[in-house]
Parts: C-alpha cells; sequence; structure tokens
C-alpha cells in the first residue's frame, strides 16, 4: 500500500470519481437525503482537489482509497472518506486517517471533525473506534429532524 498526495498534477479524476462512487454506493435507499456523491464529477473533484488536501492509497496500480481533508479555524475537516468495498479491512481507512491526523498536526489544529449518517451505526462503531466522539448533530436543508452525527477527535 502506498500512501500519496492528491494534488494538481493527478490525473485519475474518473478512477478517483469510481472509488468515491462505489464505496459511497452501500448508502443508497438507507440513508435520507442521498450521499453528496452522486453530485460528483470529473470537473468538481479537480476543484475539490484545488480546494482541500487530499490523499489517495494506491495498491500497485489500482487506486483503493482516498480522504479529503479541509482546514477550519479549530479542526481539520474530513470528508469524502472512501475505501473500495474489497480492499476494506486491510487498514486503508487507518492510514488516511494517520495522514489526516499528520497534516492537522502541520497545519497546527488540535482536532479532526467529520459528519456520518444518524442511520449508518456501523461507521459512529468504527469512528468511535477509531477514537472520534460524538459532539453533536445537523440537519440537512429541508429536514425538521437530525440526519447527520457530527464526531471529533481530539489530538
Amino acid at each position: 500500500m502506498h500512501v500519496f498526495r492528491i494534488d494538481e498534477s493527478f490525473g485519475r479524476h474518473e478512477e478517483l470519481l469510481t472509488l468515491i462512487r462505489v464505496a459511497f454506493s452501500y448508502m443508497d435507499g438507507r440513508i435520507d437525503p442521498p450521499s453528496s456523491a452522486h453530485a460528483l464529477s470529473t470537473l468538481s473533484l479537480r476543484e475539490k482537489i484545488t480546494d482541500e488536501i487530499a490523499f489517495g492509497v494506491n495498491d500497485g496500480e489500482r487506486l483503493v482509497g482516498c480522504i479529503f481533508c479541509k482546514p477550519e479555524p479549530d479542526c481539520l475537516y474530513i470528508g469524502k472518506l472512501a475505501v473500495a468495498p474489497e480492499a476494506q479491512g486491510k487498514g486503508i481507512g487507518r492510514l488516511l486517517l494517520a495522514e489526516a491526523e499528520a497534516t492537522a498536526r502541520v497545519l497546527g489544529l488540535p482536532a479532526l471533525r467529520l459528519l456520518t449518517r444518524i442511520e449508518l451505526v456501523d461507521n459512529h462503531r468504527a469512528f468511535a473506534a477509531w477514537g472520534f466522539a460524538e459532539s453533536g448533530t445537523m440537519c440537512h436543508p429541508g429536514f425538521n429532524r437530525p440526519t447527520a452525527i457530527e464526531m471529533r477527535k481530539t489530538l
């Protein structure tokens, strides 16, 4: 497994888009509103790569994981953490979160923050096992109930 920075020189946007969509596809029909992964395109990923700090994981020549990080005033926000379904359980998510932690430390940010959907209880447990704790809830526009849980990890 090789972790690398995804930057403007990255040329595998279609493969990245496919990875995210496949990794998030298990959520289809389980979460409401649907995942924002459906709204991504190769163009929006190019913009996301420019605006955020992204890392990927290769297994040989194949892209099997990614994470996007966005600095906020008091933390590093984690988004689009994706691992190919057939590569899950091999520590790739942990590798990507370690990169996020290292990035937060370099930026002088004391915590990581992420959102996970209310319905995805297995994700809540996985993030808790990785040191995240629930810190609040949020509602997507148009909903009158919480649709996501905010979780933070103090570094």
